[in-house]
């Protein structure tokens, strides 16, 4: 079976954000940048980052990004343009009878920000309700608890030269790459 032949077309996706929660109030945070690219080849990738929607930033998120709230007010894409070109690109990615599926690595965190963002510019977000974590597919893989599926606990054979950035397009790039690595290593087991 070809990647043009399945119905489900795998998207990894890697964001940056201000801090833990998205929304424009006083306690929330912006949507930074995004990464995302195909799972199959050729592959396909896309990035951006977006105009603040505040300035409320953690300490903890500027500490593990390096992005600047001030550059990004000036330089950033303007959310709803930001999301426009991420939905035309995935648009671009999969066919008509085809469905993307998000995959990320701690999917929950990602899929928060870039469904509201979606719902909240666009009225509708492209993947619909599909995400899959990472994580949860390498506990089932491996047979292993939850507490292990950290990025440090992963085999080293699966991580081998992979070292996150907090960059969301190299991140989601080595993501996807430990991803279609899996994908592999499932359809051995089948």
């Amino acid at each position: 079976m070809t990647p043009a032949d399945t119905m489900e077309v795998y998207i990894c996706v890697d964001v940056e954000t201000a801090g833990p929660i998205p929304g424009p109030g006083p306690g929330e945070y912006s949507l930074l940048s995004i990464g995302a690219c195909t799972i199959n080849e050729p592959q396909s990738t896309f990035y951006i980052e977006l105009k603040p929607i505040n300035k409320n930033i953690t300490a903890e998120a500027a500490n593990v990004h390096k992005l600047s709230i001030q550059r990004l007010m000036v330089e950033g894409i303007a959310p709803k343009k930001a999301m426009r070109r991420f939905e035309a690109w995935l648009k671009a990615q999969v066919a008509l009878n085809q469905q993307p599926v998000f995959v990320a690595f701690n999917a929950p965190f990602d899929w928060m920000f870039i469904n509201y963002y979606f719902l909240h510019y666009l009225g509708n977000n492209p993947f619909g309700h599909s995400a899959l974590d990472i994580k949860a597919f390498y506990m089932g893989l491996a047979g292993v608890p939850w507490s292990q599926t950290s990025w440090r606990f992963i085999s080293p054979d699966d991580t081998e030269g992979i070292q996150l950035t907090h960059h969301a397009l190299q991140d989601t790039l080595d993501q996807a790459r430990l991803f279609k690595k899996m994908l592999g290593e499932m359809h051995t087991r089948i």
